[in-house]
């Protein structure tokens, strides 16, 4: 009998224990894991506006618009670890470079160098991202209101067309993102540039505007207190639409159309090529005339 109440006292214990346990998992849940990969360019940095301070490395006018990248970069960065990512790679996808690394902000992993390995060059990028945050970006080629506007060349001022729709440099790298499955979920830049974010991805990406265009090298520029604060807040409220976001998906086989000036100086003036032909995939844009 006594042994009998003292294996129900144990069984009451292990059942209440096993309650509380229950209990305190349910309050405090392991942390969902949400990697995010950003994807940056110099052009579309706050206080960048002319081809200058882009196109010459480590010229002055270049070393302080690095700066001011890594600026809008660390704003972003602080945005998405507040929001709730748990890893996030930055990719430095400016041509040139950008990445100053003494003022890389923590939380964050930073990839810069060429060549680098990976469709489009975006190193490392898998299905296991849960979303592409698109930093300092720019309109495509021939757009009226847009700062620094180009599709990959900006001498040659090559243009791209895949099943019949122009496309600049956000559609390319979210297409190779969408081969993946990760979705675009933030997109800064000036206002055309995130005019085409919208036209694009849809409405539920999030934009932030660092300044309006008025010419190719001209532009109204917002001041960085002001542009810091709304690339933070903007990063934040991208964590959120994560759900809400679709991967940019451009059908395949991929009919490619692509028109470019020839520079090449025994010619009288540039001239003007076209070449089409077909991508298998999105992870083909750019590799598709090596076939």
């Amino acid at each position: 009998m006594i042994f009998n109440k003292i294996k129900m006292k144990s069984s009451i214990s292990l059942n209440l224990l096993t309650v509380l346990l229950s209990l305190a998992v349910s309050a405090n849940p392991l942390k969902a894991q949400v990697k995010i990969y950003v994807n940056t360019d110099l052009e579309g940095i706050s206080g960048v506006f002319k081809f200058d301070q882009t196109r010459v490395k480590d010229s002055p006018l270049n070393i302080q618009a690095c700066e001011y990248f890594m600026g809008d970069v660390a704003a972003v960065v602080r945005g998405l670890i507040d929001g709730g990512a748990t890893e996030i790679i930055v990719l430095d996808g400016h041509g040139s470079q950008a990445v100053i690394p003494n003022l890389m902000v923590p939380g964050a992993r930073y990839i810069t160098g060429r060549p680098r390995p990976g469709a489009g060059s975006l190193t490392d990028l898998d299905n296991s991202f849960a979303g592409m945050v698109f930093v300092g970006f720019h309109a495509m080629m021939g757009t009226t209101d847009g700062v620094l506007n180009h599709t990959q060349a900006s001498k040659t001022e090559n243009r791209y067309w895949y099943n019949g729709v122009e496309s600049g440099e956000l559609a390319q790298n979210a297409a190779i993102a969408g081969y993946y499955g990760v979705p675009p979920i933030m997109v800064s830049g000036d206002e055309a540039t995130c005019r085409e974010a919208k036209k694009f991805f849809g409405n539920n990406v999030v934009t932030v505007a660092v300044k309006r265009g008025v010419t190719r090298e001209s532009a109204v520029l917002y001041p960085f207190d002001e542009t810091r604060k709304a690339l933070y807040e903007g990063a934040k409220r991208a964590i959120k639409a994560i759900p809400l976001c679709e991967p940019y998906i451009i059908k395949s086989p991929i009919n490619v159309k692509e028109e470019y000036l020839n520079l090449d100086s025994s010619l009288p003036k540039p001239v003007s090529v076209i070449r089409e032909g077909i991508a298998e995939n999105a992870l083909q844009l750019f590799t598709w005339y090596k076939k």
